[in-house]
């Protein structure tokens, strides 16, 4: 995942689906970006795999990108995907602007956070997610990323490049107008099929059936599984 100076969009972007919630309630919808573990990576180009390169820096300011929509009752959040494509990431640890500020050559996971309103008064974009009743976090395995300032893997490029229903101008090799660098950030988001997940009842929530968290995540298994090739 590119992150730069200024901060950068990520492309794939991430998108849910919830369900299960009190159509009456007030809810923030919120994301950060917590390490996966304590290590840094270098890409290996003769073996085209990542290596364990040494320990993680350390840590950087926290950050959570609460949605625009926010605060929204369960009735509209359920009915409509909820979309992150607005979220920024930057390795500007002296970032103002708001955005997420990550380590290059780290590894992360996303978490997508269910937060009552009535539970929300300490949210923050510039403080760590609150716990406790009324707050539930998710997270799903195949949105770990890697952080780079520049691609490592041209199968990557190709690979995101294809999935832009707006790149044609650059897959096309007589009409490459822009630089990708350009096309990143101007992209639209690929959506695949939604899939689903079932999780436990929010905390303070009365049950309703089964609930579930659905996600288009965005990360093609063809795309995971290129990083790790």
């Amino acid at each position: 995942m590119i992150i730069t100076k200024a901060g950068r969009r990520m492309f794939p972007a991430m998108r849910v689906k919830i369900s299960g919630l009190d159509p009456h309630q007030q809810y923030y919808i919120a994301m950060d970006i917590v390490p996966v573990d304590n290590k840094r990576y270098r890409y290996v180009y003769h073996s085209s795999k990542w290596m364990v390169a040494g320990n993680a820096d350390s840590p950087v300011p926290p950050r959570v990108y609460i949605h625009p929509d926010s605060p929204a009752s369960g009735e509209t959040w359920m009915r409509q995907v909820i979309s992150f494509d607005k979220l920024k990431l930057t390795n500007n640890e002296l970032d103002d602007q708001g955005h997420i500020i990550l380590h290059s050559m780290h590894k992360y996971q996303p978490r997508v956070h269910v937060i009552r309103k009535d539970c929300g008064d300490d949210l923050s974009p510039i403080k760590p997610v609150p716990s406790g009743e009324g707050v539930k976090a998710f997270s799903f395995p195949e949105t770990v990323f890697t952080t780079v300032t520049a691609y490592q893997n041209q199968q990557i490029t190709r690979l995101k490049i294809d999935r832009n229903p707006f790149a044609k101008g650059f897959r096309d090799s007589g009409r490459n107008r822009m630089g990708l660098e350009a096309l990143v950030e101007s992209y639209a988001f690929w959506r695949p099929s939604l899939r689903t997940l079932t999780f436990e009842d929010i905390p303070g929530i009365p049950k309703q059936g089964r609930q579930a968290l659905k996600t288009d995540c965005i990360f093609p298994k063809n795309l995971i599984s290129s990083t790790k090739a």
